[in-house]
């Protein structure tokens, strides 16, 4: 079945569009499955049944797997299979009425701004690695990116003097987000005075953030960057790169900002996925209010 799975990676790339990141997901997902149909002796697209399907996400459960990696891997092999049948590979699709198990809503962890200001202020700017870990984390805090779509930011991609920056995001979608006059500032002093030193001499290099090779950074060097930064702010929390966006998101509605401008700058397709930012709002007014007011607790 490796032929089909390539026809259907085409398939997702191509006609879908689908982000590197989704594709290897999708990938990881179904050579997996593909491994576990193998080892039980079926070898053809033609002789799945319902019954192996179910066999293999029970065993992902005994392995302790997650709800939310069992439901991708539902959303992965629901897909190749709809698309098997789709193409007349198969007379019918045994993921057909497959329920994917019930998720628990995790709210997003967010920084307090002191934390987020705390971040922002440890990378040293008086070396060309630290300005441009200082413009990264700007950057990320300023406008909610996510981590693959700032470290796929070119030079061209920028606007300081109108104050926005281009990305592109889930599906390629292109949207413009404002930047804040910090970032503006610090991106400027990279651009300027650090980005040039950290270009390998004769080559052409279009990314805007780059690693001691000259070439575009990585997902796991900003991974390590952000970390080595949150350590040395003090911050015992665990800092992720996500945590700026969920940081972003938060703050600005704590701030009164409109849910649908939020919306637009995150690049969620659905206002519901914003909509958990609320939540996190909501939860922690009450912390502020239990924490300050004067009567919000009962004397013992």
């Amino acid at each position: 079945m490796k032929a089909q799975l390539q026809s259907f990676m085409h398939f997702l790339a191509v006609e879908r569009g689908l982000t590197r990141n989704t594709l290897e997901a999708y990938e990881r997902d179904l050579t997996q499955y593909l491994d576990f149909l193998l080892q039980q002796g079926i070898a053809r697209p033609q002789d799945v049944g319902k019954p192996a399907v179910l066999q293999y996400l029970s065993m992902l459960r005994k392995q302790g797997k997650a709800n939310a990696s069992i439901s991708r891997a539902i959303v992965s092999i629901r897909a190749f299979h709809q698309f098997l049948h789709r193409e007349r590979i198969t007379e019918a699709d045994p993921t057909f009425h497959l329920e994917s198990p019930k998720q628990e809503r995790r709210l997003p962890k967010a920084m307090s701004v002191e934390d987020a200001e705390r971040l922002l202020a440890a990378p040293s700017a008086k070396d060309p690695a630290g300005l441009r870990d200082k413009a990264m984390l700007e950057v990320l805090y300023a406008t909610g990116m996510r981590v693959s779509e700032l470290i796929s930011l070119d030079t061209g991609d920028l606007n300081t003097g109108m104050g926005f920056v281009r990305c592109f995001g889930k599906g390629a979608k292109e949207r413009i987000v404002p930047l804040g006059r910090h970032a503006i500032e610090t991106v400027n002093l990279y651009v300027e005075h650090a980005r040039h030193k950290l270009m390998k001499q004769g080559r052409a290099e279009q990314a805007l953030f780059l690693n001691h090779l000259g070439t575009r950074l990585t997902r796991q060097g900003f991974w390590k960057i952000i970390k080595k930064h949150a350590s040395a702010a003090g911050i015992t929390a665990s800092v992720t790169p996500h945590t700026l966006r969920h940081s972003f998101a938060t703050h600005l509605l704590e701030n009164g900002a409109d849910l649908r401008a939020v919306q637009e700058m995150l690049g969620h397709a659905d206002i519901s996925t914003t909509q958990i930012y609320t939540h996190v709002t909501k939860l922690r007014m009450k912390e502020i209010y239990d924490r300050t007011h004067p009567r919000a607790k009962m004397e013992s």
